[in-house]
């Protein structure tokens, strides 16, 4: 299928974006591009969400990843399970009885202004280098497999992925992204479901003898029982657990769609829902991994590999899709990945420039009039999709060799660590903290756990830190804030 072809359904999918975002945005204020004037419908939400939460990562770097790590991922996901509940019943209900529009408000109002922007700070530097991580990912196969083609530069195509992004979320902010997000979120399942129904096609296999080729699998493997493995399953679910409550509960990409509801209840069912969908997801893309691997062997199929050699896992089911499936196949391969990056990309362009607004340029506090706020969030808009863009050109020239899963995986246990490490103090002690000091603090605890993370601690056995480095960075953050507590003891918030 010739490359054209491709680069026009991209533009039509784009352009589909584009009148929604028209449509949803027609008299867009601050209220509606913060927190969609708190009328979000929660099914959408719910939704919407699973293609934010899963993203060109899940979509591509996940099903790779079964080659090195068979099914294991799917002990991250029942820690992940864990951490949604954690969320509903304990984060939830602060942000709405305190009415937050920027969950780091709860710092601030708990601890200072130091604390608050602090938690800021790392939200914006968690996403930035996440939706760059993920954004890459997506571009660096559209251009391997289609813009290429047309020698058009890896730089120049990123630029117009943003630019597009641009365009359908300037100006309705979180009230378009609830419609937008649910609307790529059909597309991201459509993606994986359909690839797995090719497979069984060219195969001849039905439903049943897909399910027993997974399960028969030397790639099917679920729990690993080597404690010093980085990928035990206690390490994974803690893990899971702990990447969700920071990645999504302490996350104002992720809160700031559930706090675009009319109610608690609401936003409660929203999660409890979507989590349950989240793993059913999951599987489905553990699955599709087992069955790509499958596939090449039975058909013969040589997979792409690196100069050593070494199969390059992140192309393998992108080059499946679009040179083995057929067509139609990998056509919505194409629009399946769009739509799991994208979306996941999108609303941080929102959600940070809602936190910039919030946590450091105090519109809550400050008297500046509505045009000034206008002008502001536009240009931190802008701003942010600028810097954005330099992330992806920085992570694809230093970082491209390693496999997309563990590197975002990776920056997030050092950057939401602090995060996991200071709302545990504010909601369990009842200690008033010295603000002045949680930046120094919340800058230690990451350094720490990056060499801890890097190297093979000898003096512990050879025990190999995994996913559960990002509980040692918050018990870290959590016992220096308690080092750096003031005597005098104060109701938490």
């Amino acid at each position: 299928m010739s490359a054209f072809l491709f680069f026009s359904v991209i533009i039509s999918y784009f352009a589909a974006l584009i009148i929604i975002s028209r449509i949803t945005g027609k008299k867009a204020d601050a209220a509606s591009y913060f927190i969609g004037n708190k009328q979000s419908p929660w099914y959408l939400v719910a939704f919407g969400m699973l293609s934010d939460s899963l993203s060109g990562v899940t979509y591509i770097s996940v099903p790779g990843a079964v080659y090195k790590q068979s099914m294991t991922y799917l002990q991250v996901v029942i820690g992940y399970f864990i951490g949604y509940f954690i969320i509903v019943y304990v984060l939830l209900p602060v942000y709405y009885r305190l009415n937050l529009v920027s969950i780091y408000t709860y710092l601030q109002q708990r601890f200072g202004k130091n604390s608050q922007k602090t938690g800021a700070f790392y939200f914006l530097v968690s996403r930035l280098l996440g939706a760059g991580g993920r954004l890459m990912l997506a571009i660096t196969v559209m251009q391997v497999f289609i813009f290429n083609r047309f020698n058009i530069p890896f730089g120049l195509t990123a630029t117009v992925f943003i630019g597009l992004m641009l365009l359908y979320t300037y100006k309705g902010g979180i009230k378009t992204l609830v419609y937008t997000d649910a609307f790529q979120s059909l597309f991201l399942i459509l993606g994986v479901t359909l690839s797995i129904f090719a497979i069984g096609s060219q195969l001849d296999m039905g439903f049943g003898e897909l399910v027993s080729a997974v399960d028969n699998s030397p790639y099917g493997k679920i729990f690993e029982t080597d404690a010093l493995q980085s990928n035990f399953w206690l390490k994974h679910i803690i893990g899971g657990a702990l990447f969700t409550v920071g990645m999504t509960g302490l996350d104002q990409n992720m809160m700031q769609k559930n706090l675009s509801m009319k109610s608690l209840g609401e936003a409660r069912k929203n999660m409890i829902w979507f989590s349950f969908v989240m793993v059913l997801v999951n599987v489905l893309f553990l699955s599709l991994g087992v069955l790509l691997y499958h596939y090449a062997q039975v058909k013969g199929i040589v997979l792409p590999s690196d100069a050593k050699g070494a199969i390059i896992t992140d192309e393998v089911f992108p080059w499946l899709a679009l040179n083995s499936f057929g067509a139609f196949t990998a056509l919505v391969f194409i629009v399946g990945l769009t739509a799991a990056t994208f979306s996941s990309a999108d609303s941080v362009l929102a959600t940070i420039t809602t936190s910039f607004c919030i946590d450091f340029m105090e519109f809550e506090t400050n008297n500046y009039s509505e045009k000034k706020k206008e002008n502001v969030r536009h240009a931190a808009h802008i701003g942010f999709a600028v810097i954005l863009l330099l992330v992806i050109v920085v992570i694809n020239r230093f970082f491209s060799s390693r496999a997309t899963i563990d590197l975002i995986l990776m920056m997030a246990s050092l950057t939401y660590g602090p995060l996991i490490g200071l709302f545990a103090a504010g909601l369990f002690t009842r200690i008033s903290f010295r603000d002045k000091w949680v930046p120094l603090i919340c800058l230690v605890s990451p350094v720490v756990c990056y060499f801890l993370g890097e190297k093979d601690m000898a003096w512990l056995n050879g025990y190999n830190f995994g996913y559960e480095i990002i509980l040692v960075n918050g018990l870290i953050t959590f016992l220096l804030l308690l080092l750096a507590g003031k005597k005098k003891q104060t109701a938490a918030a």
